[in-house]
């Protein structure tokens, strides 16, 4: 029975940890956000956009 007590303690301790993982990711990922104004945004969309070829 020790066996149970440690796997219920690790997968509870890894219940309350996994959000608070989540959150400093999606922190991370979001903290230099590039702000745009229209004409720059459309510009920017305009650069990644391939160019058509023919067919």
């Amino acid at each position: 029975m020790p066996g149970f007590g440690v796997a219920f303690l690790l997968v509870l301790l890894l219940g309350l940890l996994a959000p608070f993982v989540l959150y400093y990711l999606i922190s991370a990922e979001t903290a230099d956000q590039q702000t745009l104004d229209r004409a720059d945004a459309e510009r920017v969309a305009r650069q990644d956009d391939p160019p058509d070829e023919g067919g």
